[in-house]
């Protein structure tokens, strides 16, 4: 087993590193893609079966599913680390152990977000910017779709957990088998049998509740481990250990439900004052936000991918093919980012049109805010490799600075200024300029690194010779 072992490690060493990303990337990117269609998804089928009105019910929704997707990070990512690192060990028990907290403790968390989100709907959605014409379609969406948190934060900590113990395959059908029965039922309960964004809201949670259903079906299959009951009582030992390495995943979706509250609140406020009124911007915006999170998912499906290549070579000292690494991550993500960036640029009135058939207004402010809220994207292909670099080479706090300053320490500020000055026109504005200092910053940083990694290397060498 131990030879078996260290010749699979062997091929992050002598594989080419254009076969390691394609086998490393595609589940992940695959994975990360479908999660954003479930979010788009609902989006789709409520435009041509509500309109916009509904589709600014689902971006007044959509920082709360982010503050309930970092919760979630924060406990299947802290876990997932924990697991492999006994799996390693082969302390079996220990990781049987974790998982069984992990389990315990996503459960807890999904049941305790569920019952606030309930208990605080109204106030909560009128934080997260909705208007008196969006309230009730908010209020009909989000407060079935909070049924799923629960099943969401357990289906994610164990789809991780599969991963984790060498089946990314399985894990990755219980996510489609979701999305998959998510389209099929949003076509039937919207645009069939009329139940706008509460039949939405319904095919969702139907479709998380398939994902973790096929899940939980595969715990008995996990190898060397044997999960008992017992495994789920809190252990402070455990949850001590394994949910602090979850904290830069955190920080991070948490930065961006902030973005996403001030971002609606600027865009209903001065969305008012212009010809456009508070609806269309918010309605508009959410699509655009969605849209581009399909971009940023195969970013970071590219980067995750590369993530074992970087670190084992990193660990092994083999630096020239870290830089080799990080530097292919950044070119194939800048390909993609600029393919992205050019269907924003020439085809954005094609893209609004798959969200249904809304007034001219509507069309001229949502065609405005991919044209210009997006204009920077593809320098996205550059920040969001390199912050996941940073967390590959075991430097953490560079990497949540890398990942926090562009929707915390740039963007925030330059939104309300912008604003304040140029209006509705001035929220656009915000997230070119915000883009292009992280740019400025993350490349800095890169280059930096990248002369460290250079100095070390040659080091090796004249160790070596």
């Amino acid at each position: 087993m131990e030879e078996q072992g260290s010749s699979r490690l062997l091929m992050f060493e002598q594989q080419s590193i254009g076969k390691l990303m394609l086998k490393f990337s595609l589940p992940a990117i695959i994975s990360m893609v479908v999660n954003s269609i479930y979010n788009i998804v609902d989006q789709i089928f409520i435009g041509w079966g509500v309109g916009y009105l509904g589709n600014a019910a689902t971006n007044v929704a959509f920082p709360m599913m982010t503050v309930a997707m970092a919760l979630s990070t924060l406990i299947c990512d802290g876990c997932v680390a924990f697991f492999s690192l006994k799996l390693g060990e082969k302390r079996y028990d220990e990781a049987a152990r974790t998982m069984g907290n992990g389990v315990m403790i996503a459960t807890v968390t999904g049941l305790i977000m569920f019952l606030l989100g309930e208990a605080f709907l109204s106030p909560l959605l009128k934080l997260c910017g909705a208007t008196e014409n969006v309230f009730p379609y908010a209020v009909d969406y989000v407060s079935i779709t909070l049924i799923g948190f629960p099943l969401v934060f357990i289906a994610m900590t164990i789809s991780s957990l599969i991963r984790a113990e060498g089946n990314p395959r399985y894990a990755m059908i219980c996510m489609l088998a979701g999305c998959i029965t998510n389209i099929i039922l949003d076509a039937l309960f919207v645009l069939v049998l009329g139940w706008g964004v509460k039949g939405a809201a319904w095919a969702t949670v139907i479709g998380q509740f398939l994902n973790f259903i096929l899940c939980i079906a595969y715990i008995p299959r996990f190898r060397d481990i044997q999960f008992r009951l017992e495994n789920m009582k809190p252990k402070k030992s455990v949850l001590g250990a394994f949910l602090p390495l979850g904290i830069s995943s955190l920080f991070t979706q948490m930065s961006f439900a902030i973005l996403q509250v001030c971002m609606n609140n600027q865009l209903v406020k001065y969305g008012a004052l212009s010809i456009y009124g508070p609806d269309i911007p918010l309605a508009a915006f959410g699509i655009v936000m969605k849209v581009n999170s399909i971009i940023i998912s195969v970013l970071v499906g590219i980067s995750v991918g590369s993530q074992p290549i970087v670190g084992y070579n990193y660990g092994a000292r083999n630096f020239g093919r870290v830089k080799k690494t990080y530097l292919r991550t950044i070119l194939v993500g800048s390909i993609v980012a600029i393919l992205g960036w050019s269907c924003f640029q020439l085809f954005p009135q094609n893209i609004v049109n798959v969200f249904g058939q809304e007034s001219e207004l509507y069309n001229e402010f949502a065609v405005k805010c991919f044209r210009r809220f997006l204009f920077t994207v593809c320098l996205a292909g550059v920040t969001v490799p390199t912050g996941i670099f940073f967390q590959s080479i075991g430097k953490p706090v560079i990497a949540m600075i890398s990942s926090m300053l562009r929707p915390l320490v740039f963007f925030i500020p330059s939104l309300y200024f912008f604003t304040s000055r140029l209006g509705i026109d001035g929220a656009l504005l915000a997230g070119p300029f915000s883009d292009l200092l992280a740019f400025l910053l993350v490349a800095t940083l890169a280059i930096i690194e990248m002369r460290k990694l250079t100095s070390a290397e040659q080091t090796v060498h004249n160790e070596s010779s």
